[in-house]
């Protein structure tokens, strides 16, 4: 998928090193110093169906702050962000995920890796209303909450399901523990090593499809992704 990108990064260097990388599979790319102009844009309706976001950025607007505003629009409510950041610890990794950011990517980076996420974001998301999810020797029937893999059906709690579920909407996305928590158990006090167990549970009974389920250490867990 071809797609209008904007990237925000301070550093001229990275900035144009990107820019030129993603025009060159074909993307149209908008390469902005600071959020401020980037909210300009946004502001004169312009389009993007993907963002590329600093977190340390000069002038009143950190990147933190640039994905909290974006998503108040209504038409970036379920746009893309990776967030590209220096911020490394796990504990910024999660502030940026559950400011809105889809993933994120450390300093240093490699461009393929960056290409990949980038490919992984602009994927088309299946229908809403789409019924089977498949994914090699997984499948989940939404209408019945069934799972089955290679064609033997798996007794999970409701949680479990749940989380497999909601991982498997957004496969490469990673979802904090907080978020899993948010969207499967809701108000419910509980901590992440809840979450932790829950896992441990699914990936036992799903033997040979265990591995979809990806562990980001401190920070939560993804669907793997098919690249």
């Amino acid at each position: 998928m071809k797609a209008k990108i904007l990237v925000i990064e301070d550093e001229k260097d990275i900035r144009d090193l990107i820019s030129f990388q993603l025009k060159a599979k074909g993307h149209d790319v908008v390469s902005l110093e600071r959020a401020e102009e980037a909210i300009s844009l946004i502001e004169d309706n312009q389009s993007f169906d993907l963002f590329i976001v600093d977190w340390m950025l000069p002038g009143q607007i950190s990147g933190i702050d640039f994905i909290k505003s974006v998503k108040n629009y209504s038409q970036y409510k379920e746009t893309p962000i990776i967030m590209l950041t220096a911020m490394s610890q796990p504990e910024d990794i999660v502030q940026g995920l559950d400011a809105g950011a889809s993933d994120y990517i450390s300093k240093p980076f490699d461009l393929k890796v960056l290409e990949a996420r980038v490919r992984v974001q602009l994927r088309s998301p299946q229908p809403a209303n789409k019924d089977i999810f498949e994914f090699a020797e997984l499948k989940i029937d939404m209408p019945k909450c069934k799972v089955t893999v290679s064609g033997e059906e798996i007794n999970l709690t409701s949680t479990e399901y749940k989380i497999l579920h909601l991982l498997s909407t957004k496969p490469g996305n990673v979802f904090t523990r907080e978020q899993l928590i948010n969207n499967v158990l809701g108000e419910v006090f509980v901590t992440g090593r809840t979450i932790d167990t829950h896992i441990a549970g699914l990936r036992k009974k799903l033997g040979i499809a265990s591995d979809y389920i990806e562990t980001i250490r401190g920070i939560g867990y993804r669907f793997k992704d098919a690249i």
